[in-house]
């Protein structure tokens, strides 16, 4: 199956248990070492011992010419242990010279216990968490160093490495958590806690389990100089960034007229990202905890016009300025009555974005309902403004209802 079409783009690891020469093996091999999202290499497990094939193949195959070739004419795949061993022992050093030019020591982390342990993970944290660049580059330090180890796991010596790499795998994976468990409830929560007693963290809950923070209760004045006092400045920042930027693609996914939150955010985290004194990280905390609290407005918005987050979308695509309230009243009225109309009927046809004739169906059915005077737009629409509403409102069903209900909305629904 491997060698008569059969594709798989995020192939990691390949076990070969049958003796494979020549085209047929550098094919199967191939497979492994295709790159795709998520995947840092490719693994060869062989059972069979195809290493003297692969020699063969890679001097025919490979484009060398006559580089890299041994006595006997063949490309050597492997480096010699000595060479692996030192490759390893650069990247360790590289990713240690790092934490501590930022004044973290990589040992802690595994000679020391409990709140010690603990101050010397948020410290490598803080060093990371720098700016945008720092983290990268740091992931992508630890990233060597794992592949690196990995390479010389048959290498003797190798064992001298194995602390600093277990060390390097806290540090990686608690900021990888951070990113994947990013609340910004949790996180004010975390901060505000410690000035106000009547905050508690319960952490048996997960972030799905605990109600949500009402964030128009918090005292900010309190929270920022609380904020001052965090010895993890850098790491709240871009923790708080992370949640934000998942909130932020909900809220874009919802409705598309929602751009102007992204906009504001780039221009915060641009301004961040350039200057990394005291003061900015400062106005950073304020200028995200501002962030927070328009998405905050942003989403309980659908309520105050009347509307659930489905028809608000819809609402906001037929909305233009200058409007009166009779008018605006009947475009609400436009937008929940033509969505409750398609779902109905038109998407629930088994997947209708696939056929032509349900698309165009879908089209018309948005083009009939605003156009016509009992269900349609006000008459201050132009005939062109009504096209374009039409245009506009079918891009949107087209991209968030693939089935009925939609996926992008199933949470508020629940």
């Amino acid at each position: 199956m491997w060698l008569t079409g059969f594709d798989v783009p995020s192939l990691t690891t390949l076990y070969l248990d049958k003796p494979l020469k020549a085209h047929t093996l550098m094919q199967a091999i191939a497979r492994a070492n295709r790159v795709h999202e998520g995947k840092t290499n490719g693994l060869i497990v062989d059972y069979c011992g195809i290493l003297k094939n692969l020699r063969k193949a890679l001097a025919t195959f490979a484009g060398k010419g006559d580089e890299g070739r041994g006595d006997d004419d063949e490309i050597d795949p492997t480096l010699p242990d000595e060479e692996l061993l030192k490759s390893l022992d650069e990247a360790v050093n590289l990713a240690k010279d790092f934490l501590a030019e930022r004044g973290a020591v990589l040992d802690d982390i595994l000679s020391k216990s409990g709140f010690e342990r603990n101050a010397a993970i948020r410290k490598a944290k803080e060093a990371a968490n720098e700016n945008d660049k720092t983290r990268k580059r740091f992931e992508v330090m630890c990233r060597e160093v794992f592949n690196k180890f990995i390479a010389c796991v048959n290498v003797k010596g190798v064992n001298a490495y194995r602390n600093s790499r277990d060390a390097l795998a806290v540090i990686y994976k608690s900021l990888e958590q951070d990113r994947e468990e990013a609340d910004i409830s949790d996180i004010l929560r975390q901060l505000h806690e410690v000035v106000d007693h009547v905050i508690t963290t319960q952490t048996a809950q997960t972030a799905e389990d605990r109600p949500p923070y009402d964030i128009s209760k918090i005292d900010f004045e309190r929270l920022r100089k609380e904020f001052e006092r965090s010895p993890a400045k850098h790491t709240t920042v871009q923790n708080l960034r992370q949640a934000i930027e998942q909130r932020l693609q909900r809220l874009l996914e919802r409705n598309p007229l929602r751009t102007d939150f992204q906009r504001h955010y780039d221009e915060i985290i641009a301004d961040y990202n350039r200057e990394k004194d005291r003061l900015t990280i400062e106005q950073t905390f304020e200028e995200l905890l501002r962030q927070v609290q328009s998405m905050d407005e942003e989403e309980t918005r659908a309520a105050r016009e009347g509307l659930d987050e489905e028809s608000l979308a819809i609402f906001d695509l037929l909305n233009k300025p200058d409007l009166t309230p009779a008018e605006i009243k009947r475009i609400k009225a436009v937008a929940v009555e033509l969505l409750a109309a398609l779902k109905a009927e038109k998407l629930r046809i088994p997947q209708w974005r696939e056929k032509e004739t349900t698309r165009d169906a879908v089209f018309v059915t948005i083009q009939n309902f605003l156009y016509a005077d009992s269900t349609g737009l006000p008459h201050r629409y132009t005939e062109t403004e009504v096209k374009t509403k039409t245009n506009d409102v079918f891009t949107h069903i087209f991209r968030v209802y693939p089935t009925v209900p939609s996926p992008y909305y199933q949470s508020t629904a629940g």
